[in-house]
């Protein structure tokens, strides 16, 4: 019976499981043309966003833009857009990591394309299309953690927030510096940090534009921990994030998914969300397994 089940429910649609996780916030009723803000993005070039996956499911997507602190140019933008398409259908992934290159992570957006992206439809534009990449990317079925080394400035500091969890190494700084700029923040960040903090703490951060170094960081619950000095920051991270992966992608991923609706969704949608995900696993293999081994108080 419990197999019948099992299988049943495996071929519901997903959008029966979870909302479309692929749906854009914003679309043309909303006056946003994707495709008419991806032309002028792809004028700016330079840096490339990587994205690597290992056999253990866990991913490590990489900024590399070194020579500006690995800001975000107008193609960055749209890679980072296909990066996290393609982690929307990985089907054994688990987990992933947001780091830098060089040693530091984002300061933002590249300020060339900013100057001439300076009206405010291209504005809301840039906006909205960044806000659709990153609410894709904390929807994701997969455990997240951005590793902050050096600096996350501005909307660096905005892509921390669309993670699960955040680490940092000693010296570095996650900084919304919008205000300094005459600006607020645009990709999400501070609807996500006022998740993340509360409000009071995040309007704090925003209006004094303030410098929050590890120890303060982790204080105040912006990060889940310090890493040490003395080792490798990416294979330190990957160890930490190991003791959230471990297990059938398909539990990890259905762990993020009723987290997700439970965030995201009023209680009652998301308790009927957390039901049927909780049908895709009950009487499947890993459930079955445990239930051989008797695993529950091991």
């Amino acid at each position: 019976m419990t197999g019948f089940l099992w299988k049943s429910v495996h071929r519901m649609p997903n959008s029966m499981l979870l909302w479309q996780r692929t749906m854009s916030l914003y679309n043309h009723t909303h006056g946003f043309e994707e495709e008419e803000i991806k032309k002028k993005l792809q004028q700016f070039t330079g840096g490339s966003v990587s994205l690597s996956k290992k056999e253990d499911g866990i991913g490590i997507l990489t900024l590399n833009n070194p020579k500006l602190m690995n800001a975000f140019t107008g193609t960055m933008m749209i890679e980072l857009q296909g990066k996290v398409a393609e982690l929307e259908n990985w089907e054994d992934g688990k987990g992933l990591i947001i780091h830098g290159a060089e040693n530091t992570f984002c300061s933002g957006s590249d300020l060339n394309a900013v100057r001439l992206l300076s009206s405010p439809q291209d504005g809301m534009n840039m906006c909205m299309f960044m806000q659709n990449t990153l609410t894709r990317l904390m929807r994701l079925p997969l455990i997240t953690v951005a590793l902050v080394q050096g600096k996350a400035l501005g909307g660096g500091a905005e892509l921390t927030t669309a993670c699960d969890f955040r680490l940092m190494t000693p010296e570095s700084e996650i900084r919304f510096v919008h205000k300094q700029m005459g600006l607020v923040p645009g990709w999400g960040g501070a609807a996500r940090l006022v998740q993340i903090l509360g409000g009071g703490p995040a309007l704090e951060l925003l209006s004094g534009a303030t410098k929050v170094q590890p120890e303060h960081a982790l204080h105040i619950g912006l990060i889940e921990a310090i890493l040490s000095p003395s080792e490798e920051p990416l294979e330190e991270t990957g160890t930490w994030l190991k003791q959230h992966t471990k297990g059938p992608a398909e539990v990890i991923q259905a762990v993020k998914k009723v987290v997700a609706a439970g965030r995201e969704l009023q209680l009652e949608a998301a308790l009927r969300t957390e039901m049927k995900i909780f049908g895709t696993v009950w009487g499947g293999p890993a459930n079955l397994e445990a239930l051989t081994q008797r695993t529950k108080h091991k």
